[in-house]
């Protein structure tokens, strides 16, 4: 019996450790699954700040370009307008003052119209050509 009963022993002994293994085992499995889990979250955290923080800088970035864009453009645009007021008061000083000028832009859009019906304001704001036309027409005479 003693062997038998040594087996036994052995044989219990051997089941509690393996039950404590594979309960303990179990325990530290869980315990390492919930920090595995932790650094998980804690780096998909830092990876979406860290997109989130670039995204921001490229926003940030692009609108100063279109600031620095709009600057630049309205600097040339000023420049364009000095240029082009500077040359109509160089033309419209050799032309004899501003009613020469208007006269010489006057000529240009007549040239410009060709086979136009050109109207020309009087004093009454009616157009020459078109004042007859506001007038009645005799009725036609019955023979």
């Amino acid at each position: 019996m003693n062997g038998t009963a040594g087996t036994i022993l052995k044989l219990s002994a051997s089941l509690a450790i393996l039950l404590l293994v594979i309960v303990g085992g179990g325990l530290g499995s869980c315990a390492a699954y919930n920090s595995v889990r932790v650094w998980n979250a804690e780096t998909a955290g830092e990876a979406e700040l860290a997109q989130a923080t670039q995204n921001r800088k490229i926003k940030v970035l692009e609108a100063q370009a279109k600031m620095d864009s709009a600057a630049l453009e309205a600097n040339a645009e000023i420049a364009r307008a000095k240029g082009l007021a500077e040359a109509k008061r160089i033309v419209a000083n050799s032309l004899g003052g501003p009613e020469g000028y208007l006269r010489y832009l006057y000529i240009q859009n007549l040239e410009q119209s060709q086979g136009q019906i050109i109207y020309v304001p009087t004093e009454g704001g009616l157009p020459i050509l078109e004042a007859g036309r506001l007038q009645p027409k005799p009725a036609p005479a019955a023979d």
